[in-house]
């Protein structure tokens, strides 16, 4: 007699019924260890997509007006002028009456103008230079919101209007800039010229700061902002002058040595002993940079 529920003869034992067979580890682990790897994927893949469609927020960190103490120091006045796409910027301009050159400054990727006070003191006082220092677009009282084309373009403006301010060509303007500020300087001296390059604790580029702080994500492959110093560093011919801060936890100190390694001659490099990425310069660092605006040469510095 067939038992029709089975198929087989009355009796007989289905082999193929599953529930007559004991479980096996696979069959008794299985499906919560593959959800498990699942849910550890999708995290995953959230967290890159997150980055990828996001990036900007994890490289710019803006402090937008009113933040920061927005009294104009002694001897310095308000700077307004337009990027190319129209965006309104703003930054601060200190003269010297007697420059020993004409400098921009990039500021790094956090704050704004207000925060880089003690910054335009002593480059006009102790290395007596005539110097603006811009925020780029988002910061402060500038328009917009950063990006790697918006920075470039706020910093080639920014350059305009100190040329105009001073009475000198744009090529005569030293490029100047900390950290993000300085892969900025580096990427504008190598395209456009400048009269000199000064670097304080500038990493290589963006996708190999990423991997540093990031290095479980595959961010060398998925981020679009490079702002890639060490690569544009190579077409900039005059002079540079690299420091680097001694125990910089954010821009690891090799980074610095990477970068005067790749810049052309005449070069010179700077340790901070004993310093962090944010901690002052010292005044002996100003001094010293006065000693090489003092041998900067005229029209020098065309990328190429």
């Amino acid at each position: 007699m067939t038992d029709w529920s089975t198929g087989f003869p009355a009796g007989m034992k289905n082999s193929a019924d599953l529930s007559h067979r004991p479980a096996s580890p696979q069959g008794r682990l299985g499906s919560p260890v593959l959800r498990f790897l699942g849910a550890v994927t999708l995290t995953y893949l959230g967290l890159v997509a997150i980055t990828m469609i996001g990036e900007e927020a994890f490289i710019f960190f803006p402090s937008r007006y009113p933040e920061g103490l927005w009294k104009l120091p002694a001897g310095v006045e308000e700077a307004f002028f337009t990027a190319e796409d129209g965006v309104r910027l703003h930054g601060w301009f200190a003269a010297h009456p007697a420059p020993r050159a004409i400098v921009l400054y990039c500021h790094g990727n956090a704050g704004n103008v207000t925060h880089r006070a003690d910054i335009l003191y002593a480059l006009r006082n102790w290395s007596e230079v005539s110097v603006l220092v811009l925020d780029y677009r988002g910061y402060g009282k500038s328009e917009g919101w950063p990006t790697e084309h918006g920075v470039l373009a706020d910093t080639r403006a920014a350059r305009k209007w100190l040329a105009s301010r001073t009475g000198v060509e744009e090529a005569e303007i030293v490029l100047m800039g900390q950290s993000l500020g300085g892969a900025v300087a580096a990427v504008i001296a190598a395209r456009d010229g400048a009269r000199g390059l000064v670097l304080e604790s500038t990493f290589t580029s963006i996708p190999e700061m990423a991997a540093y702080h990031y290095p479980w994500l595959p961010t060398r492959w998925v981020i679009r902002t490079r702002l890639d110093a060490q690569a544009e560093i190579k077409n900039y011919r005059g002079p540079v002058f690299l420091c680097h801060a001694e125990h910089d936890s954010i821009v690891p100190y090799v980074m610095g040595q990477r970068l005067f390694a790749a810049a052309n001659e005449p070069k010179e490099f700077m340790t901070i002993p004993g310093a962090d990425h944010n901690d002052p310069l010292p005044r002996e660092y100003y001094i010293r940079l006065r000693e090489f605006f003092s041998r900067l040469p005229s029209r020098v510095g065309l990328g190429g």
